[in-house]
């Protein structure tokens, strides 16, 4: 497996596994319409083209010795919840995605992914990691766990006209 960062020519190959991951993973919560809209709004060329010219944002990929795009990590500096209850980190990065091909979990590369995450945002010298996970998602909560994040409150996620119940999860570095 290959780490390395995003670049113009990976957006089409960023959207198509975003909305993959997402629809595979939670697709059946939701209306079409609200995942539509979502999918819309946050998985499109469009969308990562935006985030990959923001200073401000890293997207590191994981890809194959074939160059096959097996999932990434998207990390946003200085940004963080503003629901976090007090006292909020000074200086916080948020994984605002980290998603692996659906065919290609429980390979490791989301724990890569999340390594390169926490390694960006120390280089940045942020004092916390957040991230948010559905309440739903046992799998992923256990996997954050198991990296040292805990949950610090809940919060709410919106796809569409549907409103998810969310927990934000922290490291402190």
């Amino acid at each position: 497996m290959i780490l390395r960062p995003a670049t113009d020519e990976d957006i089409p190959a960023l959207a198509r596994l975003g909305s993959e991951a997402f629809t595979a993973k939670f697709g059946h919560l939701y209306r079409p319409q609200d995942l539509a809209a979502f999918l819309a709004e946050y998985r499109t060329e469009a969308a990562f083209s935006r985030q990959l010219a923001d200073r401000g944002t890293r997207i590191e990929l994981a890809e194959d010795e074939d160059g096959r795009l097996l999932g990434y990590a998207l990390l946003v500096l200085g940004r963080g919840f503003d629901e976090r209850p007090r006292p909020q980190p000074l200086r916080p990065a948020t994984l605002s995605q980290l998603y692996c091909n659906p065919a290609a979990t429980g390979k490791g590369i989301g724990a890569q992914l999340l390594a390169w995450t926490l390694a960006e945002a120390r280089a940045w010298r942020a004092d916390a990691v957040q991230l948010s996970v559905f309440s739903g998602n046992d799998d992923a909560q256990r996997f954050y766990r198991r990296h040292g994040f805990d949950k610090v409150a809940d919060i709410h996620f919106w796809v569409g006209n549907q409103c998810d119940d969310e927990f934000l999860f922290e490291l402190r570095l």
